[in-house]
């Protein structure tokens, strides 16, 4: 049975391992939607309580997935996380994001503004088929999305959709609210200016990546603020074992990183423990992090991680790799 851990102060526990729900609407047609709703309810049925999604993901395709099956759910078994930042809109209003494959007549808007996070949120829980959404996170304010932009775009969301998702929280419409990034200094700052609960952190504090080790984690420790991690694989990278489906970030991968992994493959097979596993298993052991969500939009995958939580690791194994360089050791 999967442990549950505690969001924050807040009274909302999630599953240490959720779903993360980006593939269900980045692959559009390519998943039938009973294929999608077999995938939810499996994940449910097998414990999963914690269900992550976002407006951007297939233009509003995996919050109307999600909706179908946790709709009509018993509401105080399941936790959903959302996002805020990005307004749906016609498509002569907005750009498509050209990563998703889905077919809805829809577009993205950039908006971080106080009553565009409050739109937001209402037309999710439209989507989400529910009547209150437990987790809320600002969505994608970092230099990884918006390059030089970053400055401007961080001041409207501190004096906009920060201040309306705090606000939502203190009146009952969020359970909980957050920043859902991929740069953790952005993170750091939200930490000195907002009383938040949680960060989303995709892809950062990882197997092969553990800079927030040093300042943020110790800090989000201390202030009883959780962490969820997103992209514990890297995009992939700590799951495949032919170079030429390696990719991190979603590029291909570099020799300084193929390497690197293909040397923790190493100490992993003279464990006998699958590499993935301990990729899956690696954040959780830090007390500041509540959950990974790692995505999925085929069974096999789904069963495969619910496999990898289970699977023991001995201590000895992440002492080697913390001996060898790879991954600081988290007794």
């Amino acid at each position: 049975m999967l442990e549950k851990r505690t969001i924050g102060q807040t009274n909302t526990s999630v599953t240490a391992m959720g779903f993360g729900g980006a593939p269900l609407g980045a692959v559009g047609g390519y998943l039938e939607e009973d294929d999608a709703s077999a995938l939810i309810e499996h994940a449910f049925q097998q414990g999963i309580n914690y269900f992550d999604t976002a407006p951007l993901y297939g233009h509003g395709l995996s919050e109307k997935r999600m909706g179908r099956v946790l709709g009509n759910l018993p509401r105080g078994e399941f936790v959903v996380s959302t996002k805020v930042g990005r307004l749906l809109v016609d498509p002569a209003e907005g750009e498509r994001d050209p990563k998703m494959r889905d077919s809805e007549d829809a577009a993205i808007a950039y908006d971080y503004s106080y009553d565009g996070a409050r739109r937001s949120i209402e037309a999710s829980l439209q989507r989400l088929c529910l009547d209150r959404i437990d987790i809320a996170f600002c969505h994608d304010i970092d230099g990884w999305t918006h390059g030089a932009h970053q400055p401007r775009v961080y001041r409207e969301a501190a004096n906009g959709a920060l201040r309306a998702l705090q606000d939502m929280r203190n009146d009952g419409t969020i359970g909980a609210f957050g920043l859902g990034v991929n740069e953790w200094p952005v993170c750091d700052r939200v930490l000195d200016e907002f009383d938040v609960d949680c960060f989303l952190l995709a892809g950062r504090f990882t197997l092969l990546e553990q800079e927030p080790l040093q300042r943020f984690l110790p800090r989000c420790e201390a202030r009883g603020v959780s962490l969820v991690i997103g992209g514990p694989f890297n995009s992939g990278l700590l799951t495949v074992t032919e170079r030429r489906k390696a990719t991190f970030d979603y590029q291909p991968v570099d020799d300084v990183r193929w390497n690197k992994v293909q040397a923790m493959r190493a100490i992993c097979d003279a464990y006998e423990t699958d590499l993935a596993a301990a990729a899956l298993q690696y954040p959780l052991r830090h007390p500041a992090i509540s959950a990974v969500i790692p995505g999925c939009w085929k069974m096999r995958e789904l069963t495969e991680n619910l496999g990898r939580m289970e699977t023991e690791i001995p201590d000895a194994l992440w002492r080697d790799l913390d001996q060898g360089g790879h991954a600081t050791y988290l007794g």
